[in-house]
């Protein structure tokens, strides 16, 4: 059988290509894409090739690069050895943006019918961003800012009023992501291309407890840092596309902030007492938020295609960032 997948064979350059489907291993399953969520921050640093070399994103971005990790669709072939999921099953996994895609069994969470594919193809992105805001111990009454108000970031604004915060605001420089955050349930937000990043938040809420950094800008940082309070916490939500400059004695050891890195390959791969919060786990709880209602990702798809016009896709991300956000896949 033979299918179609996305490729960037060099920076600035989006291709179709057929490849062969083969057929699950021991432990793995076949699944057919109905649906896939372009992460418009990881992929759009690989489709522009703008990350240093050597880093850790040239070793996970080499050229041929197969994008996509946000995938909802059906299960067509088990392997040997697989009992928890059938043929016809509808389910979220990591792959990439193909008609056809191995998993492995352990990996797959299977999708309430409750919920629509659309929803469920947010999964990667809520799992991470709920691991970022479990770490970063966001608590009742805390003022939480969220710098950068993409895919990550309204995740964020979502899960840190969950878990307590108030007031959260959200920072972009897109007017567009400031109105939907305030959807996402925002409680204020500053356009940071109008008014100064610092100045701004600290007419709103004076100094946060909380900072997520999710724009991906490393010279965002010695900003965003700026905004934390003595013992508050700046949260690296984003991965930073270089270096920064920071002056570590004065904003770091004398007010005493911390920083924590929080990656989305932090969660833990199996439950234990310490933290039971696996992937897989995080993704059943986001489930069951949408089927609650109190998660809610609807409003954030602005676009959809047909994976033959994924080289448009691409397009509208690179050149229109502020006229889109959540830009789904159709197979």
């Amino acid at each position: 059988m033979k299918g179609i997948r996305v490729k960037f064979p060099r920076p600035g350059v989006v291709e179709l290509e057929e490849y062969d489907v083969r057929d699950p291993g021991r432990g793995e399953v076949l699944i057919e894409n109905d649906i896939s969520l372009i992460s418009s921050g990881t992929e759009l640093t690989a489709f522009r090739g703008e990350f240093p070399r050597p880093s850790a994103w040239s070793e996970y971005v080499k050229y041929p690069f197969y994008p996509g990790y946000s995938c909802v669709g059906r299960v067509i072939k088990v392997g040997e050895g697989v009992k928890a999921l059938e043929v016809g099953e509808r389910v979220a996994a990591m792959g990439p943006h193909a008609t056809h895609f191995i998993a492995r069994a352990e990996d797959v969470v299977k999708v309430p019918e409750t919920i629509s594919s659309d929803a469920a193809t947010f999964h990667t992105i809520a799992s991470g961003v709920m691991n970022s805001v479990r770490l970063a111990r966001v608590t009742l009454g805390e003022k939480v800012v969220v710098v950068g108000a993409g895919l990550l970031g309204q995740m964020a604004v979502q899960f840190s009023r969950l878990s307590g915060g108030f007031p959260v605001i959200a920072v972009d420089l897109y007017d567009l992501r400031l109105k939907l955050a305030l959807a996402s349930g925002a409680t204020a937000v500053l356009n940071a291309s109008r008014e100064p990043l610092v100045e701004g938040v600290r007419r709103l809420v004076g100094e946060a407890d909380v900072v997520f950094e999710v724009t991906g800008n490393p010279k965002v940082i010695p900003l965003a840092i700026k905004l934390v309070r003595s013992l508050g916490r700046l949260v690296i939500l984003s991965s930073p596309r270089g270096p920064t400059t920071l002056d570590f004695h004065d904003e770091v050891n004398r007010p005493s902030r911390v920083i924590l890195g929080t990656h989305f390959t932090s969660q833990p791969v199996v439950e234990t007492p310490y933290n039971p919060w696996t992937r897989k786990r995080n993704t059943e709880l986001f489930f069951s938020l949408l089927e609650a209602g109190i998660a809610k990702v609807k409003h954030l798809i602005t676009h959809r295609y047909s994976i033959r016009d994924a080289p448009e896709a691409y397009k509208l991300i690179s050149e229109k960032p502020g006229e889109c956000l959540g830009v789904l896949l159709e197979y």
